[in-house]
């Protein structure tokens, strides 16, 4: 327990740690460096234990005891120079990320508090981790008094690996999952400040809906109940408008997707949706959430004239649903688009609405996965804008796996862009150059966003956006390292929403743009997207 650190594991827990201060996606606070320093130093101190301990088993030869002393000193010179310059060299590589993204530039960054939170959290993680070696040891060493010594280590070994694995998944993880579905829940009864029940016939949880103000969730009677109202969608467009049609089912009261899908089919039809102009299919979060500007943007393009609907798959946080409920959110998705699209199917083909899907972050991999792939959709709906999509996307798989030589990942192109295109800013949905029929496909990403670019593959693999040109707003600086870069991205998540617009999870007025590529109604121009874009995102 007490015994000195391993030279190969002290050696690599440096080098991880040092790693961790480079600079990734997104800029980082001081106490989130501490946290990365900490985690990626005890995966190095893993790495280098487990090569010395190979290493010792394949080679009999040792060092003498005055080799090992200046080897060790040697180490800890270079390992403590490394890490003072890392740290120098870090506040820099922090200020350069936030003015490639227009942010302030002035931070708080303290150097010897990044360094001591760092070193005391990784000597918890490695009490813990010789806690349950020890603990194998002792097994082990019970085993060897009744079976032969090599089945009572691999016995050992067995044991222990099971009762970790175990006790991480259906302790830790489950007792977490169970902590955040509480929260959640009770979350998912309250309503936010400000929102008060729709008096519209044409919202849910309004006069005589057939789904109740109460079981829409928390999410949703914020959807249904900040509606454009038709006066500011008047103002806009200088015509009288209509009410907005909104239908959102939550999770209360319906025991399955297809019981959901069906009231909400049932909805759409109280509410007179099949005779609006667009008919959007919209994807939710894990909370049940769906971006207002989405939506917004939808109602004054159209004037009010729009209809549009989504189901809850959940209320856990997002990033939560996406390792609980992937299977969940898909069912829902798929349950929806079809229920739907064979009520769409039985108009007349001249009295059909345009049928459009969009969704972000979690919302886009639920309607995703209602297809099979690109020509799927397009042969199904009329059009679709996914923001921010997460890299287990099937159809983005697809796209950007098979995208043209030449073409970036952070911007692929697919098929001459004949059907999908990818922006971050308006201008990248004109090219390349080339004819674009309808139905269109239209994917937001920002090369800076780690809900996109976060996958496991990290771990071992160099992703193909730091290879070759990097996308705008990617540190030009920023490296690939086994397992260090698979946490720095992940822990990027945690502030993907707090960077500028056009950066990030963050994509502001880019909105209007998409939507209006997507499903721009007859007559709209681009005074009125660059009218729509400063009203929806002013800054």
């Amino acid at each position: 327990m007490w015994r000195r650190l391993g030279f190969g594991g002290a050696l690599l827990a440096t080098l991880f740690a040092c790693a961790s201060l480079t600079p990734s996606l997104l800029p980082r606070s001081w106490p989130y460096q501490g946290v990365m320093g900490a985690i990626t130093g005890i995966l190095g101190y893993s790495v280098g234990a487990s090569i010395g301990s190979v290493a010792r088993l394949i080679v009999p030869w040792r060092p003498s005891e005055s080799a090992r002393r200046i080897a060790w000193q040697l180490m800890l010179a270079g390992c403590a120079t490394l890490v003072t310059v890392t740290l120098a060299y870090s506040y820099d590589w922090q200020r350069e990320l936030r003015e490639l993204m227009g942010m302030d530039t002035r931070i708080t960054w303290f150097p010897p508090l990044i360094l001591a939170m760092a070193t005391a959290l990784f000597a918890v993680l490695l009490v813990l981790a010789r806690l349950v070696r020890l603990g194998g040891r002792k097994l082990i060493t019970w085993l060897d008094r009744y079976v032969p010594a090599y089945v009572g280590h691999a016995v050992g070994v067995l044991v222990m690996a099971a009762l970790v694995a175990v006790f991480a998944n259906d302790v830790l993880f489950s007792a977490f999952v169970n902590r955040m579905s509480g929260i959640s829940s009770v979350a998912n009864q309250g309503t936010y400040p400000g929102v008060v029940r729709p008096t519209s016939t044409r919202l849910s949880g309004g006069p005589g809906s057939l789904v109740s103000w109460e079981s829409l969730g928390r999410e949703g009677r914020r959807f249904t109940a900040t509606a454009a109202r038709p006066a500011r969608l008047s103002a806009f467009s200088g015509r009288p408008a209509t009410e907005p049609i909104r239908v959102y089912v939550g999770l209360q009261g319906t025991p399955s997707p297809r019981e959901q899908a069906a009231l909400a089919v049932r909805e759409l039809e109280r509410t007179g949706a099949f005779l609006r102009p667009v008919l959007a299919v919209l994807g939710t979060t894990g909370t049940g959430w769906v971006d207002p500007q989405i939506a917004d943007t939808l109602e004054y393009l159209y004037n009010g004239r729009s209809a549009m609907v989504a189901l809850q798959y959940s209320y856990l946080p997002s990033w939560v649903s996406f390792l609980v409920d992937r299977e969940k959110a898909a069912a829902t998705g798929k349950a929806l688009f079809e229920a739907v699209h064979e009520r769409w199917s039985r108009l007349p083909a001249a009295d059909r609405p345009l049928l459009v899907l969009a969704g972000e972050s979690m919302g886009s991999y639920e309607l995703e996965e209602a297809f099979g792939d690109l020509a799927g959709l397009a042969a199904r709906a009329d059009g679709a804008l996914f923001i921010g999509p997460p890299n287990a996307n099937p159809i983005w798989q697809q796209l950007t796996s098979g995208r043209e030589r030449g073409s970036p990942v952070w911007r692929p192109v697919y098929d001459a862009g004949r059907t999908a295109r990818f922006a971050q800013y308006p201008a990248d949905l004109s090219r390349p150059p080339g004819p674009w029929p309808r139905p269109r496909v239209v994917y937001l990403q920002n090369a800076s966003d780690p809900v996109v670019w976060w996958s496991p593959r990290l771990i071992v693999q160099r992703p193909a956006w730091l290879h070759g040109e990097r996308g705008p707003g990617v540190n030009p600086g920023m490296n690939w390292f086994p397992l260090v870069t698979f946490w720095q991205v992940l822990a990027d998540m945690a502030t993907a929403l707090d960077v500028s617009p056009g950066h990030g999870h963050r994509y502001g007025g880019n909105i209007v743009d998409g939507w209006a590529a997507v499903a721009a109604p007859p007559g709209w121009s681009a005074d009125d997207t660059a009218r729509l874009r400063a009203l929806i995102s002013p800054s």
